[in-house]
């Protein structure tokens, strides 16, 4: 498969989103340092969708490009992504946890617990950086 325009694009914006996350991450001391902080907050939960946002665009892009049949959810898209051996079996379970976090964020934001956010923040961007590296992998043909 050549590489897409619009999938660079968006493995750019993706690789973006983890350096501003990562800087963001490594000067917030702890979880009472990030509560303290609405700005930050409000970046981090913004940041961390579009992130989400970013490898679910992606995962259409190959479906699309693929002809593999639509999916009608991010968990399918993930998971059809996984069955045409795309994404590792590892890797597609972990984002389908983080479609259940943005699912919150866009439409339960009431709920929204900061210490899953802070959670995410120090301990899940590697999620980000694996897709990108499957996806790479995949448009390599390796």
């Amino acid at each position: 498969m050549s590489v897409n325009g619009i999938i660079t694009n968006r493995l750019k914006r993706l690789a973006e989103e983890v350096a501003y996350l990562k800087q963001e991450r490594d000067a917030t001391p702890n979880l009472r340092a990030y509560q303290r902080n609405q700005r930050l907050k409000k970046a981090v939960e913004r940041s961390l969708q579009v992130a989400i946002e970013v490898c679910f665009d992606i995962s259409q892009r190959i479906i699309s490009i693929e002809g593999l049949p639509p999916a009608s959810t991010y968990r399918e898209t993930f998971e059809t992504l996984h069955q045409a051996g795309v994404l590792s079996s590892e890797l597609t379970f972990r984002l389908k946890q983080m479609v259940g976090f943005r699912n919150l964020i866009v439409h339960d934001y009431t709920r929204i617990d900061d210490e899953r956010v802070y959670g995410i923040l120090k301990r899940r961007l590697g999620d980000f950086e694996a897709f990108a590296e499957e996806i790479e992998r995949y448009l390599s043909g390796e």
